[in-house]
């Protein structure tokens, strides 16, 4: 079976850039942010769940999600959050193994925003790469790329491991306190290692 990194960190700091790095070194990633996405399309049984779990407001005339208006709702009520994990993660967790299994190189990348918080995948992983920077950077961040508020991005936060507690659970950290121009060297570095730890365990009898 291909040997698993799983990559994770809070928000804003710089899981896609790292894991967008990866996929320019042929390596194989399932990003499941982007899972989600398309489980919870228009014609979906996750759309369907949703629309089931929380109602018909949520989806737009158009029939798509109304992502912004779950996003708070969710994030400020700790029980519709609950209840969106249990409609959306089978699914998501089900169709990343699906294709993980499918995976031809000696290793691949499963990007899982959530991977330390709520397990789930986190069996499915044989190393785990933290994506690191300060906290105040990763407010900086999410608030520029996107139409959050420092609130918004702090409330999304507090659902998190504060930082400490996701580097002790780190086998490896990516540091991206400073520009995205470092990211580059530090994943091949890491690439490199991935592949002696594959084939390491390939030789295994």
């Amino acid at each position: 079976m291909t040997f698993v990194v799983g990559l994770t960190g809070g928000i804003g700091s710089g899981k896609s850039a790292a894991s967008k790095a990866f996929a320019g070194l042929g390596v194989e990633v399932v990003d499941t942010d982007a899972l989600a996405h398309e489980l919870s399309a228009p014609g979906t049984p996750g759309l369907a769940a949703i629309r089931t779990a929380f109602g018909s407001d949520l989806v737009l005339q158009s029939g798509e999600l109304d992502r912004a208006s779950l996003r708070k709702k969710v994030f400020a009520d700790p029980s519709a959050r609950a209840r969106l994990e249990a409609v959306l993660h089978p699914l998501i967790v089900a169709e990343a193994r699906r294709r993980m299994a499918a995976w031809q190189g000696p290793y691949g990348v499963i990007v899982v925003p959530l991977l330390l918080e709520r397990g789930g995948l986190a069996a499915s992983v044989d190393r785990i790469l933290v994506v690191d920077c300060p906290e105040a950077e990763q407010v900086r961040r999410a608030v520029a790329r996107s139409a959050l508020s420092e609130a918004d991005v702090r409330a999304i936060m507090a659902t998190q491991f504060d930082r400490s507690r996701r580097l002790a659970a780190a086998d490896d950290i990516l540091d991206n306190a400073g520009s995205l121009d470092a990211i580059a060297p530090q994943v091949e570095e890491l690439d490199r290692s991935y592949r002696r730890l594959a084939n390491a365990r390939r030789s295994q009898p």
